[in-house]
């Protein structure tokens, strides 16, 4: 390829189209820059738009005509009011500006036609492949239903996923004070509005709801004006009785849009082409113009456009993915509101605002200390304790605050027995602060570790080992509770050590032991191919949890859990994915569930009854045809029911083929949902790593507690610190005496500049 694209064809006339041709025609005045939209200039979808101070910064280095223009039509608003039975709760310091769409669009077109760029609106693009041949570059802003990603999907390998809520844009003749969030409780089912100003006299208005709403309500009629007409009556609160306006507006269906690569030879996608990002968080354009901006810097920047392509690539990428995640977050928040309607009012608006996970606990008490302070006295906080140092009780164990040590397997024993390296491990994290610290899988059989070095509690010498760790924790740590999970490894049993080789057997075919399951399937290839359990063998392995049970209540734990997660024997019962049985315990997930659930009633009969017991599950297995979200509900109520105090919500590591989506706190809307449908108290996991995002998590009511591991991992006083960090000293947390000099922060050295001793004026 040339060192620099000189002629450019841009397809589609949006803003990110638009914004790209402009800037690339400013970065060289010599280029020949041409733009195609197939729609007449006036022609648009939506009214308003937003965009961050973030994004405007950008607009204004790298244009700041542009950004004059802008900035002279922006609307500009700082709260967001939530609408919920007849209860407005506002919360203020957000900072939002919007102008019109069709004005954006005029603004930029204006830009592109003084800088000389091409514009040939009204007019179809030309084939793709016949631009790719006479332009040096093709850049593809051709939307949500991108024609040039269709083209090349075998090289863009692009990923469409339609979602559940159906959703119409729309405005209105009155300009809202705030960006409005409305609750609409028919007879039909929920429906939600979502509002912003984006002139003096106008403002963006979004109706969304379930797809079956949508129906029952009727509003799937061919009738699209008479359905707008319904909508604005069942909003009319909202709208002061003011009609809704349409712009050929339909009801749809938002899709996600992801790419394998965003690019193919010199064809590159922005924007909507390339990814979406649903429209609660206000993304679409943003990201377009984001896109906009981050190509033409690589192209200016790079030596070639193959190398400006692909910069522009990672740098963008992992920013969309980010926003992505939170976009989701949001986008199955909305879908799933009817769950969170019985929260309390500040609650509820709470949970609304901290649903994308961009807005916490911490910087909404900086943008509304007020709002933010009433929220925590009716969740119960005292004054100053933030919620993640509230109380919770587990059946007749109660915890001092809401923060657990995870389960994290050591596989540091000799012959299971757990020694100073335990010692140290447990009690260092104990003195750390947490309410709760549990230990890593303790296995109940020699056959059921899963590797040589997992701790067990099926000798005397083990349960003397536990007896000592237990001992110093309840003495030297006496605020927190210790907790014990049993487990028994299955398929995944007779394995390295993690760092020698994680899920590989042992590399002495002789050392290995045999492994069971419920059925004969083995974890991966190269994984030994279990024995399927027989009745006879069942009742043994109910017996050596028993007797773990047994010994672990001896030892003084104040809590046990029940590992059914990650693909261990129990768990492999679950999914359908593992249970391949034509017997009793197979089929259906009743069936599936028996054998479990046998479990749990044995260890309940032999574990004292003032002492809770938790059940750790996975959720989903990441993997079609593998538990599903309904399936982990009825899982959650069938061990509630039989006497569990919690349900510890986990997800996946059944199936080797598995693809988790991973990304912060990614498996709380597990919880979330168990908490909400099963009615049963939740420990949350999974990537949960500051204090804010536990205190976000329990103030939001979507889980009760929080189970952290690898930053108690990297700190063990992970509870201490994130106390001392809040400038919080009350019950929720205590320094143990010997180490209550470091209760505060330590002095740094100075960073700030001396300001000036005195300043005389002119």
């Amino acid at each position: 390829m040339t060192a620099r694209a000189r002629r450019i064809a841009v397809i589609g006339g949006g803003p990110g189209g638009l914004y790209a041709a402009a800037l690339l025609k400013r970065l060289g005045p010599d280029r020949e820059v041409t733009v195609w939209e197939r729609n007449a200039p006036r022609d648009t979808f939506g009214f308003g738009v937003v965009l961050s101070d973030e994004t405007l910064g950008g607009i204004e280095h790298a244009d700041p005509v542009v950004y004059a223009a802008l900035r002279d039509e922006f609307v500009r608003w700082d709260d967001i009011d939530v609408v919920h039975r007849g209860t407005r709760h506002t919360s203020g310091g957000h900072g939002f500006a919007a102008l019109g769409r069709r004005r954006l669009l005029e603004i930029l077109r204006d830009r592109c036609r003084r800088l000389g760029v091409d514009l040939r609106f009204g007019t179809e693009a030309p084939p793709v492949a016949g631009l790719r041949t006479a332009y040096d570059l093709v850049v593809a802003a051709d939307g949500v239903r991108s024609r040039t990603r269709e083209t090349y999907a075998d090289v863009f390998r692009p990923r469409v996923e339609e979602h559940r809520n159906r959703y119409i844009w729309l405005a209105a003749d009155t300009s809202f004070e705030a960006f409005r969030f409305e609750i609409a409780e028919t007879e039909h089912g929920v429906m939600q509005l979502h509002g912003y100003p984006y002139s003096d006299h106008a403002s963006t208005v979004i109706v969304e709801m379930r797809e079956e709403v949508w129906r029952a309500a009727g509003l799937d009629a061919p009738d699209v004006p008479g359905t707008v007409e319904r909508a604005a009556k069942i909003f009319a609160d909202a709208l002061g009785g003011r009609p809704l306006k349409s712009n050929d507006s339909s009801w749809l269906t938002f899709r996600t849009v992801t790419n394998a690569r965003w690019s193919h030879g010199n064809c590159v996608l922005i924007g909507d082409a390339a990814h979406t990002a649903h429209f609660s968080i206000g993304s679409g354009t943003k990201l377009a113009v984001e896109d906009a901006l981050a190509l033409a810097a690589c192209l200016h920047e790079q030596p070639t456009t193959d190398a400006a392509l692909a910069a522009y690539e990672a740098e963008r990428r992992p920013v969309v993915a980010s926003t992505q995640r939170a976009a989701r977050a949001s986008l199955e928040w909305f879908e799933d509101l009817a769950r969170h309607l019985d929260q309390p009012p500040r609650q509820f608006a709470f949970n609304l605002l901290t649903r994308s996970r961009r807005v916490t606990h911490d910087n909404l008490r900086l943008r509304d200390a007020r709002f933010t302070a009433a929220v925590e006295e009716e969740f119960g906080c005292p004054a100053g304790t933030p919620p993640m140092f509230t109380p919770f009780s587990l059946g007749g164990l109660r915890l001092r605050n809401r923060v657990v040590v995870s389960p994290m397997d050591m596989y540091s024993a000799v012959d299971g027995v757990p020694g100073d390296f335990h010692l140290v491990h447990l009690g260092a994290r104990a003195l750390g602060g947490a309410g709760l610290v549990m230990t890593e899988m303790v296995c109940v059989s020699p056959e059921g570790r899963i590797t040589p070095g997992c701790t067990g509690l099926y000798t005397s010498e083990q349960a003397a080992a536990w007896r000592r760790i237990a001992g110093f924790v309840h003495q030297q740590a006496p605020g927190t509770a210790l907790g014990v999970q049993l487990g028994h490894a299955g398929r995944k049993g007779s394995t390295r050590l993690m760092w020698e080789g994680i899920d590989e057997p042992l590399p002495v075919p002789e050392e290995n032991w045999p492994v069971v399951a419920a059925s004969a399937l083995p974890y991966r290839p190269d994984s030994q191919t279990p024995h399927e359990l027989s009745g006879p063998e069942l009742a043994l392995i109910r017996e050596q949890f028993t007797a773990a049970a047994r010994r672990a209540a001896e030892c003084g734990f104040d809590l046990l859990e029940l590992h059914c997660a990650h693909g261990y024997l129990l768990s492999g019962f679950l999914s359908p994915l593992t249970n391949r049985r034509d017997d009793a315990y197979g089929g259906s997930l009743e069936g599936r569930l028996r054998f479990p659930l046998e479990v749990f009633d044995a260890v309940r009969g032999a574990w004292p009854a003032e002492r809770p017991m938790t059940v750790r599950i996975s959720a989903t297995d990441w993997a079609e045809g593998g538990t599903s979200a309904e399936d982990a509900v009825a899982i959650a109520r069938a061990f509630a029911a039989h006497g569990a105090d919690a349900i510890d919500v986990s997800t996946g590591q059944v199936v080797a083929e598995e693809r988790p989506a991973f990304g912060r706190s990614y498996q709380v809307p597990y919880a979330d949902r168990i908490r909400g449908e099963a009615g049963v108290p939740v420990i949350s996991v999974g990537a949960i790593s500051s204090w804010d995002d536990v205190n976000s998590l329990i103030l939001a009511g979507r889980t009760d507690l929080c189970a952290l591991a690898r930053p108690h991992l990297y700190d063990p006083n992970w509870t201490l610190h994130a106390a001392a960090e809040q400038g919080y000293a009350g019950p929720g947390v205590s320094w143990p005496p010997p180490y209550a000099a470091g209760s505060r922060r330590p002095r740094t050295g100075r960073l700030d500049a001396p300001k000036p001793r005195l300043v005389l004026p002119d």
